[in-house]
């Protein structure tokens, strides 16, 4: 079995309510799977998982107050033909196990589906679950946790409790007390008010960034 990223540890240890010293510093660890990196804030502590010698990243000034977050930053880290992904929040909860309340979905129409494209260019693991409310993708992630996300089939169906409901049946789909993480847009408030109904808690924030620095 590979060696789990260090990163990996931080967001567990959160799960757990275990976050790193609010000192305002920066840790820097090496770079994550399939040419991936991303800078991670917790409360007064960033992780910045690069290629880029720690000194190199330090040298241009990150704070944990805000400033690895910072689009200057972000922009120096990815380097000129690099992507940068949007900032979003972390969120985590609990699964709750038992019967899979929600089947596997393996049509061809699911796995065009462009938040499952997306889902298989950067995550590994990639499943769809769903049924007629909308789709569940579950992946390991960022350090390979166990991270979902959610597309309902119509946008009228939100704030009628549909993807609150889809949410509780995802849950399902993990073993009971394992942490399941989400990565949510905190502009796209409908979709972080469903997940912290369904007792998702917010441990910090992200961005993914597939470097290109020339």
């Amino acid at each position: 079995m590979p060696t789990p990223h260090p990163l990996l540890a931080h967001f567990t240890d959160a799960a757990d309510g275990r976050f790193p010293p609010c000192d305002g510093s920066v840790t820097v660890l090496p770079p994550l799977a399939g040419g991936l990196e991303c800078s991670v804030a917790f409360t007064g502590h960033a992780v910045v998982a690069t290629a880029l010698p720690a000194a190199e990243v330090h040298a241009q000034g990150p704070d944990a107050f805000g400033g690895s977050m910072a689009a200057h930053f972000l922009h120096r880290l990815a380097g000129p033909g690099g992507w940068t992904g949007c900032v979003d929040a972390v969120l985590v909860a609990r699964g709750t196990g038992g019967p899979p309340r929600l089947p596997e979905v393996t049509s061809q129409e699911a796995a065009d589906h462009p938040r499952v494209r997306y889902a298989r260019e950067i995550r590994s693991g990639v499943t769809v679950h769903g049924d007629e409310r909308g789709l569940i993708i579950m992946a390991d992630g960022l350090a390979g946790r166990r991270e979902l996300s959610i597309e309902l089939h119509t946008p009228e169906q939100t704030g009628k409790g549909v993807g609150r409901g889809l949410i509780e049946d995802a849950l399902s789909l993990v073993e009971a007390g394992d942490p399941l993480f989400v990565a949510v847009s905190p502009g796209n408030a409908r979709s972080l008010r469903a997940f912290l109904s369904c007792g998702f808690v917010p441990i910090g924030s992200e961005v993914i960034i597939r470097p290109n620095r020339g």
